[in-house]
């Protein structure tokens, strides 16, 4: 199989961080997402074994083997991204089909069994469907854009400009999301850097779209096209802002968005801390409602229910931590970025 996934055109490049297939970040985005409901699954499945007399691993050991299986499907599509195997994917196409078919099937028997809406694991299967059912959609559209598999002359393609420039070591746009985010790919620049001072040389040139002529070029377009309207109507003149947010309005408001983001990701602190605060206090007093079933068709819990533990609100709280941060950091950069191409262009 392998074998047979190599015979495709691999394309020699210096920086083997290439991102070739359409729909990258949403897939990285879907994965994330379907990481955390598969932990959501786990916790949900751990905390309704608890309420019972026997243990019962089938409420959380299929959650852990699909994280497990989501973990590799990511690291799997990740190296096959930059090898430039696109046959390879066909192994991720009909795990996603397999996957999405059979929490149909489990959401169908939970509305025969007549599991209400509200009980959360009804819940979180139903988002796994939604899920698995974009990640299918995604892989489709690879399929259809890269023509590698139905069709006889498979879509050839050309890495960008700046990566067959050897002199070229800014890689943040080309790297994948989740390098993006962390920063991942200048370790190998940090860990020389502790070895000895960094010269230019060893920065490299930036890519050609954060060169300042690039911008200017941007800008300039933009002012001609705010001229053009002008001359539409006489009384009005050419606007230097206008322009400015028709060239550079887009990466504004996206680090406005992850600002925002953010911002809404700090109210998960406090409210965390109380929830665990008041947990704290309802074991002490002997208040905890949790009782022991014997029937696994009652152990279903409610969001309410999920929520009110403490270990629950701690892994949240853990969770909401670090992606403001992220968000936060992703504004900064944005912002940063934004604004030494607008003043170049200027």
């Amino acid at each position: 199989f392998p074998g047979w996934g190599s015979q495709s055109s691999k394309v020699q490049i210096h920086h083997n961080t290439w991102l070739h297939f359409p729909g990258h970040n949403l897939r990285w985005i879907l994965t994330f997402t379907l990481l955390f409901v598969h932990v959501c699954e786990i916790a949900e499945g751990i905390v309704s074994d608890t309420q019972m007399k026997s243990r019962h691993l089938h409420l959380f050991l299929p959650a852990i083997m699909g994280f497990v299986a989501a973990t590799v499907s990511i690291v799997y599509y990740h190296n096959i991204e930059t090898s430039n195997f696109p046959k390879l994917l066909l192994a991720l196409f009909l795990y996603w089909i397999m996957a999405f078919v059979t929490k149909t099937i489990k959401l169908v028997r939970y509305c025969q069994d007549g599991v209400p809406f509200s009980q959360l694991r009804f819940c979180i299967t139903g988002i796994m469907v939604i899920l698995y059912g974009l990640l299918m959609a995604v892989e489709i559209n690879v399929i259809r854009v890269r023509r590698y598999v139905f069709f006889m002359n498979p879509q050839k393609v050309k890495p960008p400009e700046d990566l067959q420039d050897l002199g070229v070591r800014f890689l943040q746009p080309f790297v994948n999301l989740l390098s993006k985010a962390t920063y991942w790919w200048m370790n190998t620049l940090i860990i020389s850097a502790h070895k000895k001072p960094v010269d230019l040389k060893a920065i490299g040139k930036l890519p050609i779209a954060m060169r300042a002529l690039t911008n200017y070029v941007c800008l300039k377009e933009a002012y001609e096209e705010q001229k053009k309207k002008v001359e539409e109507q006489p009384n009005r003149s050419p606007s230097i802002w206008l322009a400015m947010y028709s060239a550079f309005g887009r990466p504004i408001l996206l680090s406005s968005t992850f600002r925002y983001l953010a911002d809404l990701l700090g109210f998960a602190g406090p409210l965390c801390i109380s929830g665990i605060v008041q947990g704290f206090q309802n074991t002490t007093n002997n208040t905890n409602t949790t009782e022991k079933v014997k029937d696994p068709s009652n152990s279903y819990l409610s969001s309410e229910e999920f929520l009110r533990n403490v270990y629950v609100l701690a892994v949240l709280l853990f969770l909401a931590l670090i992606l403001q941060r992220t968000f936060l950091q992703a504004s900064y950069y944005v912002t940063t970025e934004t604004g030494i191409n607008l003043r170049g262009a200027l």
